[in-house]
């Protein structure tokens, strides 16, 4: 992680979750972290639990990722105070209750929005950013189990995850495009999908969290996943990972 001293990470839906624990991994491991939120409050909250030490080492900054003007403005921000970005962290995901037979279109691309497009406008930020610097830097998608394959149905039971699965597709097929991309252009920035099973965090449906209470990941799970990741040396590159509580049954 010594590369990474002082080095300027954005993490995206950084007010809960597993966002909020990859910001405080990162911030303890040394380096400036930008935690981008719509409840941005919140990471103001996170700040204060931070060691005295550490406060000044994460910035809170409001951003709708599924928004353009609202990520131009956060990202136009971070390269005014900070110069540039090293690591993006895309965390912010959005889960909506209903069925695509019959839930409101809104909703669906609500979830569009935010799942796929807010990957790929902050992810052209940064890679501008990492590009014009020349900086070997990471971009880090997380993922689901659910960009893999889907759970098998329950009988008699309509399931109401919707669209979040084919957006998780659509994540797992963005991080070869963009392994691709990267490289066709000439660049050695890194790229890596994490897929976690069930993770106890807010997105999480009630009926779910009961059913399954005995084999949940923990988002620091998943956090410590992010900083194995971007520890590997330049030459190594973990595309893709990903991790199941024990016992799980998916």
């Amino acid at each position: 992680m010594d590369r990474w001293q002082n080095r300027v990470a954005v993490v995206t839906g950084a007010s809960s979750g597993i966002g909020s624990a990859i910001v405080v991994d990162l911030v303890n491991a040394g380096l400036v972290v930008v935690g981008l939120a719509r409840r941005v409050e919140r990471v103001k909250e996170l700040q204060k639990l931070l060691p005295a030490e550490r406060r000044e080492k994460l910035i809170p900054l409001f951003c709708d990722v599924g928004n353009e003007n609202s990520v131009k403005e956060a990202f136009d921000e971070i390269e005014k105070q900070l110069g540039g970005i090293d690591i993006l962290v895309n965390n912010a995901g959005s889960l909506q209750d209903g069925r695509l037979v019959d839930m409101p279109i809104s909703l669906i691309q609500q979830t569009v929005q935010t799942n796929i497009m807010g990957i790929i406008m902050c992810t052209q930020r940064a890679f501008a950013s990492m590009k014009t610097r020349n900086v070997d830097g990471h971009v880090i998608l997380i993922n689901s189990i659910l960009g893999h394959k889907l759970f098998g149905p329950t009988p008699g039971h309509a399931p109401e995850i919707n669209i979040y699965p084919p957006t998780k597709h659509a994540v797992t097929a963005l991080t070869e495009m963009y392994r691709q991309e990267f490289m066709g252009l000439g660049t050695r920035i890194k790229i890596t999908s994490v897929s976690p099973g069930i993770v106890d965090t807010d997105i999480l449906p009630d009926n779910v969290r009961n059913s399954v209470s005995q084999t949940m990941l923990k988002p620091e799970d998943i956090a410590q996943a992010v900083l194995f990741s971007i520890s590997t040396p330049p030459h190594m590159q973990i595309h893709e990972m990903i991790i199941k509580p024990v016992g799980e049954l998916f």
